[in-house]
């Protein structure tokens, strides 16, 4: 394996965001990681039902205007704010990514603003979610 860097990892998270694809994810991702959603209660354990929720988000955020504003990124943590528009609404969140030793990302948080927007997202990746378990 190459040297990893965090910024190495920044960079294939942005290049993942520019053009997702299920392999670019799983090759980032920690087979034990943790996805913690703006909107379920409990913890989503697992590479397979980080990937779920992820793939799912991408979906819900395509073609929404989806931008990263800022990152700041020390020890094995990035955090990375964005905002998008979805429906008319405007959404704020963070992103915080947590990571081991040799880039592969172990937690992967979601936090998001206003209400109204959480309330959306709660809707969207629903939908997005149940989709995915029909196909």
């Amino acid at each position: 394996m190459t040297h990893f860097t965090p910024q190495t990892l920044v960079e294939k998270w942005h290049a993942y965001m520019d053009a997702p694809s299920a392999q670019a994810l799983d090759d980032m991702l920690h087979e034990d990681c943790v996805f913690i959603s703006p909107v379920v209660f409990t913890p989503q354990k697992g590479k397979a039902m980080t990937m779920q929720y992820l793939l799912a988000a991408g979906q819900v955020f395509d073609g929404t205007k989806f931008r990263y504003k800022k990152q700041t990124i020390a020890d094995n943590r990035m955090i990375l704010e964005f905002e998008s528009e979805m429906g008319g609404k405007y959404v704020n969140g963070v992103d915080i990514i947590d990571f081991d030793d040799h880039g592969l990302i172990t937690e992967f948080k979601v936090m998001v603003r206003p209400l109204q927007a959480v309330n959306m997202l709660w809707e969207k990746m629903g939908a997005q979610l149940e989709a995915a378990k029909q196909a």
